[in-house]
């Protein structure tokens, strides 16, 4: 049986404190945060304990076992509907894996009854405080963000699509004390203030194998967005603002029938659950920028922030725990690698990605390694898709079209060839629905004043 234990708040030192036990082993995560007195409002204690509740999973797939025993904890039907769900599909790569069945996973303990006029009370007076006309900060009700930035295109994209939107500010996490260059680098382009989180495991974690733990992919994205929303209230900010696109809902693979998606905790349905629980404990407006835009908008737009360019970094190389291992540059052959050379390829030239990938001792273009094909197949289609935050496969099919028809595109021979592949497919992509991709598709959960639409967009 996993149990959560208790968690603390340390105001002082700015310290959230979660602890967890299973099988014998106790667990301690620690989250570091801007010290000060916000921290013993009722919106920050209750973003703490959500911060407790969601980043229990990580110690729970050490074992996986059939029950979660709450604690001194009680939720509400809606909390526990929305836990389960977050163990269930946000572990649905894990189990797939670990050749594992989470379905019959059941949460124990106390539950409470949701007060229906206090929840709704603080959040009117979080957007009363935060949220109006004129005037900056808490007096001025000017509208504050905070937007995760992990220095890829999508979180690029989002900075610059709410610039003048609202006073914003950047979101960071890493280990206490430690950044990242593939970070820093491009928030500093950015000019905003950035708001910081340390996040520390319990070093069992990375003694996995030892202690003879279960290991695999956690739905981290989750995790963050909690403690994301902790840090905006601890900040005075009335939104969180998040940069999951379209694409990061469609399931990588499927299982007896079900959906495997390693992108779950970026998906709509993700969004969608977590809003509500933010809603009933009136803690601030959480949504997705990106949400009804495609891989392909997406890089439309970043191929024109040319500012970006020699500092963006998406390879996950650059973020290894292990500094021994990690790149401070793109390694040029990885999955996501790959996908980034592909879908910028219709919007930026040959020699501004060589520059790209080439930058700070890198290798070559990955489009011009022909080595490379497997991975580049696998993206369009042609065997299991990368369990990656990648496109969809016919984002991805749409992109080798655009881009073998660019004039200096013509000798690639690898794109060529490719292109070649995806065209003579029954299912191609035609000009229309390409065009389409480069167009909002579906629906989003953004608040009209943060809305792209009136942008043209």
């Amino acid at each position: 049986m996993f149990r959560y234990e208790s968690f603390t708040t340390d105001p002082d030192r700015g310290l959230l404190t979660c602890g967890y036990s299973v099988a014998g082993h106790s667990f301690t995560e620690r989250i570091e945060l801007p010290a000060g007195s916000s921290w013993l409002t009722p919106q920050a204690q209750a973003a703490a304990r959500l911060v407790f509740l969601l980043a229990g999973v990580s110690y729970y797939k050490t074992t996986a076992p059939p029950v979660i025993d709450l604690g001194d904890h009680p939720v509400t039907d809606a909390e526990r509907a929305f836990l389960r769900t977050f163990y269930v599909d946000g572990l649905a790569e894990f189990a797939y894996r670990n050749q594992l069945d989470l379905r019959g996973l059941r949460l124990e303990g106390p539950s409470r009854v949701p007060n229906a006029h206090s929840g709704q009370l603080e959040r009117d007076q979080v957007r009363t405080w935060h949220v109006g006309e004129g005037g900056g900060g808490p007096e001025g009700n000017e509208r504050r963000a905070l937007v995760p930035f992990g220095g890829g295109i999508d979180s690029i994209v989002s900075v610059e699509a709410m610039r003048g939107r609202a006073d914003l500010a950047l979101f960071v996490v890493s280990r206490p004390g430690a950044r990242f260059d593939a970070i820093e680098k491009p928030a500093a382009v950015a000019g905003l203030p950035v708001v910081r989180a340390g996040r520390e495991i319990d070093p069992q974690l990375l003694r996995s194998g030892e202690l003879g733990f279960r290991n695999g992919h956690v739905p981290v994205t989750g995790i963050l967005s909690a403690i994301a929303v902790l840090a905006a209230v601890l900040d005075g900010r009335d939104a969180v603002v998040m940069s999951n696109e379209w694409s990061a809902s469609v399931p990588t693979t499927e299982r007896d029938g079900k959906p495997v998606n390693h992108q779950w905790s970026k998906s709509a349905a993700f969004e969608e659950a977590f809003r509500g629980v933010l809603a009933a404990s009136g803690l601030p407006e959480y949504f997705s920028a990106l949400r009804d835009r495609t891989e392909l908008w997406i890089a439309d737009r970043f191929a024109k922030l040319t500012q970006y360019h020699s500092t963006f970094r998406s390879c996950n190389r650059a973020f290894h725990i292990d500094i021994t291992r990690r790149l401070d540059h793109w390694c040029g052959e990885c999955d996501k690698c790959c996908f980034i050379d592909l879908i910028l390829a219709p919007f930026m030239s040959p020699g501004e990605l060589s520059a790209v990938f080439g930058a700070d001792g890198g290798g070559p273009e990955p489009l011009t390694r022909a080595d490379l094909a497997p991975r580049f197949r696998a993206l369009l289609g042609s065997g299991t898709k990368p369990f990656e935050c990648v496109g969809e496969v016919s984002e991805c099919r749409a992109a080798v079209v655009l881009a073998s028809s660019r004039t200096d595109r013509r000798d690639c021979a690898l794109l060529q060839e490719l292109a070649s592949e995806v065209t003579a497919r029954p299912d191609a992509p035609t000009p229309a629905e390409i065009e389409a991709m480069r167009r909002p598709v579906g629906e989003n959960f953004v608040p009209e004043p943060y809305s792209l639409q009136d942008a043209g967009a």
